[in-house]
């Protein structure tokens, strides 16, 4: 149990992941004035596995990004072709740029070194294997025998979290909250897509040919251009894939790449050496995404988006909010049984609904193909495409979006309204805030 007690105004916080959420937690706790170490096992550069595309909106979450950006190659689009399980297809574009493309392995030292500029103390190699509580202070023990000490830690580790794990805030995912990604970046000389210009997503992709079933594939598959490179994926929801894909990762990849050669849309082969799966946490955030003096951000605390599977944004805003959190306790002598409360609390009011609709509607869509056809075919000539790439680009909010989407979509509505009730895990409340 960690206890409620109030830290020291000196005492460094840890954050552990140097990831955009804990990099992002780390230059804010930096620029208000609190000490801050960023633990981390690799060494900047280091590689990440990722599709690597955020929405545009980031730049207005973050306007800093705009004058750091040109650091790094960035590639933006304003296209989307969207496919559906039946081959049905539709493209939908912008007005101007929508998504942006990064590399992480360029885009997350960037974040970092921003940390460092802002006063962060970076801790490289200082890979966290456990945790422990003792009256309200952590102690984080690492591979070569460290150990950091705080009343105050930011635990950014992904969706492994070793501090959500061995502090009890997380036992462990289970299958139906993590989505399997296995991708490839590959520079354009091996594998080129045909048109850099758009952004390639399949929702519901089959893992064999034939006729889709009644209920969609519990997937996706996705071609993300970079400026030199080329991001090309599927995935698959974790129980999905161990019940109806008989196909090793590898093995399913290098099929999709064929698939898409043989239509025309990549040019080259598939480079196993560039091949990584991962986990992505798609069930929605933890209901509580800290306790005490520990809070949780990115995908430790499951902040993405169970639709479009996009993290990156999301853990920026939760480690910024993490960061403001303590910045906001401490400058008001707050103990540490306000701070997880304030943290949730701040989280639900920007990200909440926005993550929680995300996994009704991946949800609804993928029981039935029908509906993510209907979707499909109505996008280009919809009022609500235009209004979703408004949010997108950040010119809308989502609760804005939102109450305009329920107004012109009633049966919508109601049908997320149900789906909220079916859920043992959603409070009644939440489905009389959608109605």
């Amino acid at each position: 149990m960690i206890a409620a007690s109030s830290p020291p105004q000196g005492e460094p916080v840890l954050v552990v992941g140097a990831g955009p959420a804990g990099a992002t937690a780390a230059r804010t706790l930096a620029l208000g004035g609190v000490p801050v170490r960023l633990l981390d096992r690799s060494a900047f550069p280091r590689n990440k596995p990722c599709g690597g595309g955020i929405s545009l909106r980031a730049t207005r979450r973050f306007p800093y990004l705009n004058d750091a950006l040109p650091r790094i190659a960035t590639h933006f689009v304003g296209r989307l072709h969207l496919e559906g399980p039946g081959g049905e297809s539709t493209v939908i574009e912008s007005d101007g740029p929508a998504a942006l493309m990064v590399r992480r392995v360029e885009f997350d030292a960037l974040l970092v070194s921003l940390a460092v500029e802002a006063g962060a103390e970076l801790v490289a190699g200082a890979d966290v294997v456990r945790a422990a509580d003792s009256g309200g202070i952590v102690s984080l023990s690492t591979r070569d025998g460290r150990t950091f000490t705080s009343s105050t830690v930011v635990a950014a580790d992904g969706v492994h979290s070793t501090v959500a794990r061995r502090l009890g805030l997380n036992p462990g995912w289970p299958a139906t909250a993590v989505a399997l990604d296995m991708m490839e970046e590959t520079p354009r000389a091996a594998l080129r897509d045909v048109d850099p210009s758009t952004l390639w997503v399949a929702y519901g992709y089959s893992p064999v040919d034939g006729s889709p079933t009644r209920a969609a594939p519990e997937g996706y598959a996705y071609i993300f251009p970079k400026r030199d490179h080329v991001n090309v994926g599927v995935g698959y929801v974790l129980q999905y894939y161990r019940a109806h894909v008989d196909a090793s990762p590898y093995d399913l990849q290098r099929r999709f790449v064929d698939r898409l050669r043989a239509r025309g849309i990549v040019d080259g082969a598939s480079v196993r050496e560039n091949f990584t799966p991962f986990l992505i946490p798609v069930g929605g955030p933890l209901r509580s995404p800290g306790r005490g003096g520990v809070l949780l951000a990115g995908d430790a605390g499951g902040f993405v988006n169970a639709f479009t599977a996009e993290g990156i944004y999301y853990a920026m805003v939760s480690g910024d909010l993490a960061a403001r959190a303590i910045i906001e306790s401490r400058r008001h002598g707050g103990d540490q049984a306000e701070l997880a409360a304030r943290y949730a609390s701040a989280c639900g009011d920007e990200m909440g609904a926005e993550l929680r609709d995300s996994v009704l509607i991946q949800q609804y869509l993928f029981r039935d193909n029908t509906r993510i056809r209907a979707v499909i075919e109505g996008a280009p000539r919809s009022m609500l495409t235009r209004m979703i790439l408004d949010f997108v680009v950040g010119r809308m909010s989502y609760h804005r979006l939102r109450r305009r989407l329920f107004t012109r979509a009633p049966g919508l509505a109601a049908r997320l309204a149900w789906e909220l009730l079916r859920k043992k895990t959603w409070p009644r409340a939440s489905a009389a805030a959608i109605i």
